[in-house]
């Protein structure tokens, strides 16, 4: 097979000018191409407004080798792919199917590819299904009545159920998961462009369909799916994990298992404060936090377009990072093209936010996370569930300040550290009531002034970013686990048969790193036992 890259055309162009551009790159005639397939798309808004695609192409003709050769261009090279392969069984023998806690993207994952291994895990989710989910967060974004189990953080697909839906991850994938990953979505519904698209997305209304059909298909193959059930403690006997403790409907009930894989998402503190007193390893971990900010997605098109309406290359996005001089860095992160902030909450008396988009993009705002890096100095405590509670002060001040709430502010009022009493031109678009508040109050000063500082650098980097009435909002504290869970080569804690897993483990970060983290879980367990008889 040959790979091409770097072949340019404008946006806009038909399928058959990109087989007439590679044909032309191998000095040969189209009809001689027997495949195209696309392997990455990006956008080339270098001489905006002319916008142009940039894609690597995958084609077969006859006498590959000599045509590479002969050619000597380095657009131009001979590529052999490497399927994934998931492992053969191992020699250890379970005595009862895996149980997986937790049904986001890293727990569906290691359960699909347990399930396609004839291993009938037993996933149990604290949360709801994606139907009943949807309901109960629409019902909070309108009422403000938290479902404490079942909300944006917690219910089958996890917390970026409520998200953008973004793929892209920079997890080096030497063999293929990343890959496996979005071919699975696509076999149950996703867009097959997220295949090559240089930022795919899907979107939570396309999402939740096809967590659902994943489930669905868990099932079909003899695993076992359920709903409403928090696993309250673990059973460790010298030094092995014997099973689960589970509470549903008010009832407990106790659940062999040999293996446990804890896929429990970032959110899952009162499960982070079991482990702790159970004595299993958790660690403190940095992670970052700061407040959301909302411009107009015309503007921010116009900025890295050079139109506010730029036509099949959608919403425009962006990417912002700056070192301050106090040495801590700020980036966006988590960017929502024509997206939502969203009360994102998952405790009574505590409030945080996220961003959310529909895959059409189509809303007046565009919204990312300003995020600043945060370390075990600036939790206030020792104990390895430090970085939670820093968390939790600062959602309590957020929640306080406009009694449940999502506090919004404008930029102005911000630098000026005032309580603001008017919006200006940008009006905030929002999931879940908004109340004007004074932000500087909710976070630490040295992060209010690292987000200060980094604005002006922003403003360079992205026209009218800082402008006056850009549209704040507070706070966005659950940008990754604030604890990892050591575990070894072997993927497993230091209790045998405890697999860490995902971004509440902390080795993942998004959608796709946690997904992939789920595989490398499967492979782990699949490879040291063989399925249960």
């Amino acid at each position: 097979m040959i790979r091409i890259s770097q072949v340019k055309l404008p946006v806009g162009h038909g399928p058959e000018e990109l087989k007439k551009k590679a044909a032309r790159i191998l000095k040969t005639a189209p009809e001689k191409l027997r495949c195209l397939e696309i392997r990455k798309q990006s956008v080339d808004a270098r001489k905006k407004p002319e916008l142009y695609y940039t894609y690597t192409v995958d084609v077969e003709t006859a006498r590959e080798g000599e045509l590479v050769h002969k050619l000597k261009n380095p657009q131009v090279t001979l590529v052999r792919e490497q399927g994934y392969g998931f492992p053969e069984p191992g020699k250890g023998l379970l005595k009862a199917p895996p149980v997986i806690v937790g049904a986001g993207p890293a727990g569906l994952f290691c359960g699909l590819m347990l399930a396609r291994a004839g291993y009938g895990p037993v996933i149990l989710e604290r949360g709801a299904d994606v139907d009943v989910r949807r309901q109960q967060v629409d019902r909070f974004w309108a009422t403000g009545e938290l479902d404490v189990r079942s909300n944006v953080q917690f219910g089958e697909g996890g917390a970026g159920t409520f998200s953008d839906g973004k793929l892209n991850t920079l997890v080096k994938d030497p063999v293929g998961r990343n890959r496996l990953v979005l071919k699975t979505l696509v076999e149950f519904g996703a867009d097959p462009a997220i295949l090559y698209q240089n930022k795919p997305h899907i979107g939570t209304d396309v999402l939740g369909g096809i967590v659902k059909q994943i489930r669905q298909e868990i099932i079909r193959l003899g695993g076992t799916v359920t709903f409403g059930c928090q696993v309250t403690d673990l059973a460790v006997e010298d030094g092995k994990v014997r099973g689960v403790v589970t509470e549903q409907a008010g009832k407990q009930e106790f659940l062999p298992a040999g293996v446990v894989v804890l896929a429990i998402g970032h959110s899952a503190r009162d499960t982070f404060g079991m482990l702790v007193d159970r004595g299993i390893p958790v660690e403190q971990k940095a992670f970052a936090v700061g407040l959301r900010i909302q411009h107009p997605q015309e503007m921010v098109n116009l900025a890295q377009y050079g139109t506010a309406q730029p036509g099949e290359p959608g919403a425009a996005s962006y990417k912002l990072t700056c070192q301050t001089g106090n040495g801590r860095g700020v980036y966006s992160f988590c960017m929502c093209p024509g997206g939502y902030v969203v009360n994102a909450s998952s405790e009574p008396g505590l409030l945080a936010v996220n961003g959310m988009s529909y895959h059409a993009r189509s809303g007046e705002n565009a919204n990312s996370a300003l995020i600043v890096t945060v370390g075990p100095e600036d939790f206030g405590g020792q104990g390895p569930l430090a970085g939670v509670e820093f968390q939790r002060r600062l959602e309590r001040l957020a929640y306080q300040a406009c009694g449940g709430r999502i506090p919004v502010q404008i930029l102005e009022d911000f630098q000026e550290n005032r309580l603001g009493q008017s919006l200006g031109d940008v009006k905030p678009e929002t999931r879940g009531a908004w109340e004007m508040a004074n932000l500087r109050e909710l976070l630490p000063k040295a992060l209010s002034s690292s987000l200060l500082e980094a604005m002006g650098h922003f403003g360079q980097v992205i026209r009218g970013f800082d402008r006056p009435d850009a549209v704040l909002a507070g706070v966005e504290s659950r940008t990754s686990s604030p604890v990892r869970i050591p575990r070894g080569d072997a993927f497993e804690s230091r209790v045998l048969g405890l697999y860490p897993c995902g971004e509440g483990a902390g080795y993942a970060g998004g959608i796709t790193s946690a997904a992939m983290d789920g595989v490398k879980v499967a492979e782990a367990v699949a490879a040291r036992y063989r399925p249960a008889e």
